[in-house]
């Protein structure tokens, strides 16, 4: 099996799933047909399944289109009625090819967010909106306890696990990681990669889970001197409790230039 992703809009990526075996492709959050469409015409494949991690028009506006075209298996929240033929929950699971995905409910950035994990051979997480290099997806419709629980869980994933999300956000995430660990070597090392690759015009995805525990604020907001300096740019006092100072970090990067 192997994963690449097709661009899309300014910076998303379609995630591809083809298994060397079969003329048969999976697409992870396909927000635009075309982009699949002439992928499957240049390469004679066939679109037979969708993973979907939320209703967001970027992820899901190919759907209906590519569903009319192939007839395929479409994978998502529930309340996706019109698009998803399997609606999937926590704890669900999803074979694609060999590889068996369970579900991970994810609430935060929206309250329908899913990911999609697979420990079978080398882990690998589908992590939408949820998790970035670098960074986390804005709290839109859920609240900071939420995303901070979201976080929880993928940070109990293998270390090793790979996380494909959905944007090419990694560069601007490091710049706000680096204004409060300015002095985190790991962070400084993986910005200096990810700057070489983004100038070469190739993708800085995907990362391990091992380098975000040790480069993304979002996985280390319980870190003391991280805690004061997202306080100082908000000018506030540094959170006392993990949900308070989570939602300090979350804020310092929205309102971070």
């Amino acid at each position: 099996m192997t994963i690449f992703p097709l661009p899309a809009f300014q910076d998303n990526y379609i995630w591809i799933i083809q298994d060397k075996d079969s003329s048969g492709i999976w697409a992870v959050d396909p927000g635009k047909a075309d982009v699949v469409l002439n992928y499957c015409h240049e390469h004679k494949k066939t679109l037979v399944g969708i993973l979907i991690t939320h209703h967001h028009k970027d992820h899901t506006g190919g759907v209906a289109e590519l569903k009319q075209y192939s007839n395929c298996l479409v994978y998502g929240p529930e309340h996706l009625s019109e698009l998803v033929t399997h609606p999937v929950n926590e704890n669900d699971r999803v074979q694609v090819f060999s590889k068996t995905f369970t579900v991970i409910a994810t609430p935060g950035h929206t309250l329908d967010h899913l990911c999609y994990f697979s420990d079978q051979e080398s882990p690998i997480l589908f992590s939408g909106d949820t998790l970035f290099k670098g960074g986390c997806g804005r709290i839109m419709e859920g609240t900071p306890e939420q995303m901070l629980t979201a976080m929880a869980k993928i940070s109990n994933l293998p270390n090793d696990t790979l996380i494909y999300s959905t944007h090419e956000y990694t560069l601007a995430n490091y710049r706000f990681a680096l204004s409060i660990e300015p002095d985190n070597k790991e962070l400084i090392e993986s910005n200096n990669a990810s700057q070489q690759l983004r100038l070469e015009e190739k993708p800085t995805l995907p990362t391990k889970l091992c380098l975000e525990k040790k480069t993304n604020p979002f996985l280390r907001s319980h870190i003391e001197a991280l805690k004061i300096h997202a306080a100082q740019q908000l000018n506030e006092k540094p959170a006392s409790n993990p949900i308070a100072a989570f939602s300090q970090v979350r804020r310092a990067k929205d309102s971070f230039s």
